[in-house]
């Protein structure tokens, strides 16, 4: 008997940390000719948190996000999503597997030749049986929630501004409601006006949906704003993670040096000199 009772609180135990974390990545490895980008990522991030990678360029941020939608596979380690591996997931069930993110491209990545509407009911349309009224009706809605009006919805991408597009770009994301959203570099090339309120719009609709996020981010203001934690990446592992409020006062040389944008620290950028 009490060999079943200490099975059964061992399964609680796993059912529980499944439970907790949408998404834990350990000891990934990626390498490209030779080098070696990825160097042991291990992270987690907690259902219904908002987990931004901030780092020097290079340091692998986009790559581990790219590892975890399967659109690059590692050379090892392991990815669980909702306690299950999806790091060697058969190539018939990657359809089903991505329905449950949203995705916010670094340069919005919209298709200039669909209306802003189809745009953001790209994926649904693609659906069987698809309802283009009730699809056009759904990213009205988004449009709405990103503060953007009705309108809008039949304009193509080149007659909006870098906001707009932007904003375009989140409303995509958020269709269908996904219980997971990467976000990559949300506020970039944004003047800081337009940056608060991408920032704004993002922190409002993650929590109403309540989706685990994963978001990446060289704008500071924006990963003290949206995040609940921090996780600081340097040359191809994760050197910090803790809450976002720590992530100004923390001893740790990495982040101290990458939060207060000093020249002097442990990370060093190659500068090349032009002779005269």
């Amino acid at each position: 008997m009490e060999f079943v009772f200490a099975n059964l609180s061992c399964s609680f135990a796993v059912m529980t940390e499944a439970t907790k974390n949408k998404i834990v990545v350990r000891d990934l490895y990626k390498s490209f000719d030779g080098v070696t980008v990825l160097n042991g990522i291990n992270l987690e991030v907690k259902t219904g948190e908002i987990l931004t990678l901030i780092g020097p360029s290079g340091a692998g941020k986009t790559l581990t996000l790219k590892c975890i939608l399967g659109l690059i596979k590692p050379d090892s380690g392991s990815i669980l999503l909702d306690g299950e591996e999806v790091s060697d997931m058969p190539e018939k069930d990657r359809m089903e597997f991505f329905r449950k993110f949203g995705i916010l491209f670094q340069r919005s990545g919209l298709f200039d030749g669909l209306r802003v509407w189809e745009n953001i009911g790209f994926r649904l349309n693609q659906q069987p049986g698809a309802n283009k009224q009730d699809v056009k009706a759904m990213a009205i809605k988004k449009l709405r929630s990103v503060g953007l009006s009705a309108d809008v919805a039949d304009l193509f991408p080149a007659e909006l501004s870098g906001g707009m597009q932007k904003r375009v770009g989140f409303a995509r994301a958020i269709a269908g409601d996904p219980p997971i959203l990467f976000l990559d570099e949300p506020t970039a090339g944004l003047d800081p006006i337009m940056s608060n309120v991408i920032n704004d719009q993002i922190f409002n609709n993650v929590r109403e949906l309540g989706s685990t996020v994963m978001a990446i981010t060289s704008n500071l203001l924006t990963a003290r704003i949206i995040s609940d934690r921090i996780a600081m990446l340097h040359e191809g592992q994760v050197v910090w993670t803790g809450d976002v409020r720590e992530a100004g006062h923390t001893d740790n040389a990495y982040v101290s040096q990458f939060w207060n944008k000093r020249k002097d620290g442990p990370i060093q950028m190659s500068v090349s000199t032009i002779s005269a």
